[in-house]
């Protein structure tokens, strides 16, 4: 049986009991327009699949407004505040730790939110994406303090609630293979890793409310990488059993469990 085969009686499943399986697209560090970004956006108006696009706020180009204006089917996200790595030598990157101080860290975040806000308006909405997906759970107590409603990362998420108030949001196929030159992992690894997250939310071991995330770097792209994001978009858009969902949707969809009082790490 093909991968694409595999796919599609995983989602005939969730199509016999009656369910739909719920999907969403996060594609990060986008600052400018590109080509690159205009090949994501075609694929998104093609099959007319919302992106949620996770932005640089301090490296934020006039261009990129424009261009997102343009494109219906784009939400705006925010992708930490200049994707800079402050962790120091021997650690793994990242921007969101508490080696500057939280107070530090956060005020940039709240900076950076201010930024999207004005520029996109309702386009924009108060996800926050840390660069590498790392961020300390000293960073996360504040968040909805500063303004954020959800907070994305990467992995089945351990609770709904991140902290008070932020809905977690995560992501669980990364098309790139960061350690091997950034190469397309394959469709068949892609497909392998969409369905296992789909079979894990139906069989009830992850939770079932965390719709699954394809994460995309557009930036870092070939043309099998293309191709097959393009097939995978259209194969199950036209799935009667599968849904993709934008960003509120997403956060609604996820918010389905009561608030913890606690904060949950990342």
């Amino acid at each position: 049986m093909s991968s694409w085969a595999l796919l599609d009686r995983e989602l005939d499943a969730w199509g016999d009991g009656g369910r739909r399986a719920t999907l969403w697209w996060r594609d990060d560090d986008a600052s400018r327009d590109s080509p690159a970004l205009q090949r994501l956006f075609a694929i998104a108006s093609a099959h007319e699949v919302p992106v949620a696009l996770a932005t640089i706020p301090a490296s934020l180009a006039a261009l990129l407004v424009e261009a997102v204006a343009a494109v219906p089917w784009v939400t705006v996200v925010q992708h930490g505040y200049a994707h800079s790595n402050h962790a120091p030598p021997g650690e793994r990157s990242c921007e969101l730790g508490a080696h500057r101080g939280t107070g530090t860290t956060v005020a940039e975040l709240a900076d950076g939110h201010g930024r999207l806000a004005r520029a996109f308006g309702t386009r924009f909405q108060p996800l926050l994406v840390p660069p590498w997906n790392r961020i300390d759970p000293r960073v996360i107590a504040p968040l909805a303090g500063a303004g954020f409603r959800a907070l994305s990362t990467f992995g089945a998420r351990p609770a709904a609630w991140a902290a008070p108030g932020v809905i977690q949001c995560n992501t669980h196929v990364d098309l790139i293979a960061w350690r091997q030159n950034r190469v397309f992992i394959g469709a068949d690894r892609a497909i392998e890793r969409t369905v296992a997250h789909l079979q894990a939310r139906r069989a009830g071991s992850v939770d079932s409310a965390e719709a699954t995330g394809i994460l995309t770097h557009h930036l870092d792209f070939g043309d099998a990488a293309w191709a097959f994001l393009a097939e995978l978009v259209a194969r199950t858009r036209a799935h009667g059993a599968a849904v993709w969902l934008d960003v509120p949707a997403v956060m609604a969809a996820g918010a389905a469990t009561p608030q913890v009082t606690s904060v949950r790490s990342a």
